[in-house]
């Protein structure tokens, strides 16, 4: 399927490895010009280098930006190099497990900062140029947490959840007539460094092996394995897609099947 978006821009945030990568991968392969953005210089640089190798455009720009996004320098460093983008993925590392007894107001002011205010604020910085265009897609990506809570991952449920319900109105605000779609994407348990590390602590807290834990939740997934970054990417490029123009204001569970809800 030719998902109609060769030539469009694209910004993607925490793009030098896993989900975050995965996004810049399909996208670059369906012919999308990407600035990615992480905060590890050499790390970024060693995935722009295999991202020009997966363009299917030869002239195709893979632009590396080293910043921290969730920052109001990092977000300038992003707008010095270009100004207006046709699709914006937001991502940005969760904050650290725990027991939130042990939580003070900088914990929550900087997941707060970092999940929640710092993706509104490149909404806020290019909706309104996305709509005068015709076209937009915001991908923003959160986390299965906002519909079926983990208790160690308090600070995570409670910043994205606000993400989640500012998104729900502004996607359905004047934007949706010109063209722009905001959703989000919720990965469930994908085999990344953010799932080991979470294995990790759920193992601490709770005195197992971290491979007693990993099978516990590997048993509660139907699809009975963790995802991988290139099957999230491809969600999230057909999202980016002109086939997807009227999905918008939504919250897409990527999760193997893991969450037993209706809705």
């Amino acid at each position: 399927m030719d998902l109609g978006i060769a030539g469009r821009t694209a910004l993607v945030g925490g793009a030098s490895m896993g989900l975050g990568y995965g996004c810049a991968l399909a996208l670059v392969r369906e012919g999308v010009d990407v600035v990615i953005v992480a905060r590890g210089a050499e790390q970024l640089e060693a995935a722009r280098q295999r991202l020009l190798r997966e363009r299917s455009r030869p002239d195709g720009r893979v632009i590396a930006v080293a910043a921290d996004i969730t920052t109001e320098a990092g977000r300038a460093a992003v707008f010095a190099v270009q100004r207006d983008y046709d699709i914006v993925v937001t991502n940005a590392g969760g904050p650290p497990p725990g027991d939130f007894r042990q939580w003070g107001r900088e914990q929550w002011l900087g997941a707060i900062e970092a999940n929640m205010l710092a993706p509104i604020e490149l909404i806020r910085a290019t909706v309104d140029g996305m709509a005068e265009r015709g076209y937009g897609r915001i991908i923003n990506i959160t986390s299965s947490v906002v519909k079926s809570p983990i208790d160690i991952l308090g600070l995570s449920n409670g910043a994205r959840s606000g993400l989640t319900g500012f998104v729900a109105g502004v996607a359905r605000s004047a934007v949706a007539a010109h063209g722009v779609t905001i959703n989000n994407l919720l990965p469930g348990s994908f085999a990344t460094d953010r799932l080991e590390s979470a294995l990790s602590a759920e193992a601490t807290k709770s005195g197992q092996p971290v491979e007693q834990v990993r099978a516990h939740r590997l048993a509660a997934i139907p699809a009975a394995r963790f995802g991988n970054a290139e099957e999230f990417g491809a969600v999230c490029a057909f999202l980016c897609s002109i086939q997807a123009g009227y999905i918008t204001g939504q919250n897409i569970l990527v999760d193997g099947g893991a969450y037993r809800g209706t809705f």
